[in-house]
């Protein structure tokens, strides 16, 4: 029998980016402090909270792949997280104008039978239009992306945002980089094609 997969995160992003695999998986919300410390680089920081979502979670089961990921997005020498509200909202994007923004999206996963784990951090750019604050405010209006690294969601209206995109895999920009997720599932002995 395959050892069950169990997504470490309340996203429905990170879900439905999951389901794309045919993976029928349990969801539980890590409890942990995403707190950013001090002087943490963007890389650090979103490595470390993933390996904590996945940790914490593989405290409340024992036999299983705990899935988790954690992404922030980097402006010159800027990190923004998830914006929570309108005002940060407007902010993050209006800060973003006219920027090549790199958005990093840690992914661990870890066998709590065992403890091993794999752990990786995709990067993804986005070259930003110039914005004006009405731009900021229609896109709000339309996609309130409140709960998205840079309020940007790319896989939605935030597409009028942008000039060009880099990188290997646009599902990291959405915040589960699949490619590499696949090849670390195959790594663990589950076989999706």
């Amino acid at each position: 029998m395959a050892i069950p997969v169990v997504l470490a995160s309340g996203s429905p992003y990170r879900r439905r980016l999951l389901a794309r695999l045919g993976i029928d998986c349990e969801c539980i919300s890590p409890d942990i402090d995403e707190k950013r410390l001090d002087n943490e680089a963007a890389s650090d920081y979103v490595s470390r909270l993933a390996l904590e979502k996945a940790q914490s979670v593989a405290k409340l089961r024992r036999h299983a792949l705990i899935v988790a990921a954690d992404q922030v997005a980097r402006c010159g020498n800027r990190i923004l997280g998830k914006p929570g509200n309108h005002d940060d909202a407007v902010r993050q994007l209006l800060l973003l104008s006219g920027s090549c923004t790199e958005f990093l999206s840690a992914l661990v996963v870890l066998d709590s039978s065992t403890g091993r784990e794999l752990q990786a951090v995709e990067r993804y750019s986005v070259h930003f239009r110039e914005l004006t604050t009405m731009m900021v405010e229609n896109y709000l209006a339309r996609e309130p992306a409140y709960d998205c690294a840079g309020a940007f969601k790319s896989e939605g209206f935030g597409i009028v945002l942008v000039r060009r995109f880099e990188g290997d895999d646009p599902t990291s920009l959405i915040g589960l980089p699949l490619v590499r997720l696949v090849d670390m599932l195959e790594r663990f002995g589950l076989q999706l094609a």
